[in-house]
């Protein structure tokens, strides 16, 4: 591997590392009480793990599944598939986890236009489809005779009426471009602070406040598909109450458990690659040292490429904006 930028804060492991973490991974050869897989990350093909889980423990489900593309994930590997057939892998994994779910859960699935109404179709089988968020994915290559491609979708879904959300948790601080004031010059429904103008709004399905992971990002690491801490952090503030059980079946190199831990929830995790398994454990010990999220500060989500105020210098309107005393 080539030599990395002194610039280049990509987090990687060393084979003392990985062999350091790998001792930490859990595999399940029986059912399996929720208190032995609280908090854990096991590495291990999900249909193998799947049925060893605990019924009915998971507030919030989370699945970043390989989208219907070619694509090589460390030592694995998926095969792009024909609709019918990626319908059917669908329809599998969804059985294979449903029994987890508590009545109240929500579930939140990521995937790209190709195979997004694939994810429906077999979606609305199983649960309430209550929403598609479309999220500015701002990375890739250009194309020369299409558009380029530049957004993913993440479908929300719960498993009945009754369930949790928390609208307060995932308020957006936007920049406000044409302020309007009051007949006495006051402002309205904003703040005026020392980085710019700024008011709270309800977030809504069309997310464009996001950057993927990329090298100057302590975050980063060589997964390929790896999503921003900030957009995993909207779903578990949004849709899982504190110290609510997060799960996901596809990890990848942990995104989800991290920021499960970083924001006071429970997670489990499960990935086949050994590799992104250890590099998802390392990411949480980071994590107790450094539990910050980019974009998320003072209990509210930063319009992207703008600085959150400086709560030490904040006016008293300012303090009552973001919610301090």
């Amino acid at each position: 591997m080539a030599e990395r930028s002194t610039r280049n804060k990509t987090l990687t492991l060393s084979p003392e590392e990985r062999e350091h973490y790998k001792q930490a991974l859990l595999r399940l050869e029986a059912p399996s009480q929720l208190e032995a897989i609280r908090d854990r990350v096991i590495c291990q093909d999900f249909f193998q793990a799947a049925s060893y889980l605990p019924s009915q423990f998971v507030d919030l489900l989370i699945v970043d599944p390989p989208y219907n593309l070619t694509k090589s994930f460390g030592d694995q590997a998926f095969q792009q598939r024909s609709d019918e057939a990626y319908e059917a892998w669908t329809e599998r994994w969804l059985n294979a986890v449903r029994h987890t779910l508590k009545p109240t859960a929500s579930i939140y699935v990521c995937s790209e236009w190709r195979t997004s109404s694939v994810l429906h179709t077999v979606l609305k089988r199983h649960f309430i489809v209550r929403n598609r968020i479309t999220w500015a994915r701002d990375k890739g290559r250009g194309a020369k005779a299409n558009w380029k491609n530049n957004a993913e979708d993440i479908w929300f879904c719960t498993v009945g009426q009754k369930y949790y959300f928390d609208v307060e948790a995932v308020k957006v601080c936007r920049r406000v471009i044409a302020p309007y004031r009051t007949e006495s010059g006051t402002p309205k429904d904003w703040v005026a602070t020392s980085t710019g103008n700024f008011r709270l709004t309800h977030p809504s399905n069309i997310w464009t406040d996001l950057t993927v992971p990329f090298w100057s990002m302590p975050e980063n690491t060589d997964h390929p598909t790896q999503k921003p801490e900030k957009l995993v952090a909207k779903l578990i503030l949004a849709s899982s109450p504190p110290e609510g059980m997060v799960l996901d079946p596809f990890l990848g190199s942990g995104t989800t458990a991290v920021v499960a831990q970083k924001l006071g929830r429970h997670f489990v995790g499960i990935e086949l690659d050994m590799n992104y398994c250890c590099l998802a454990l390392k990411r949480l010990q980071l994590a107790l040292e450094n539990p910050c999220i980019q974009g998320y500060a003072y209990g509210v989500f930063w319009d992207r490429n703008s600085a959150p105020v400086d709560i030490a210098s904040a006016t008293d309107e300012q303090l009552t904006l973001f919610g301090e005393e």
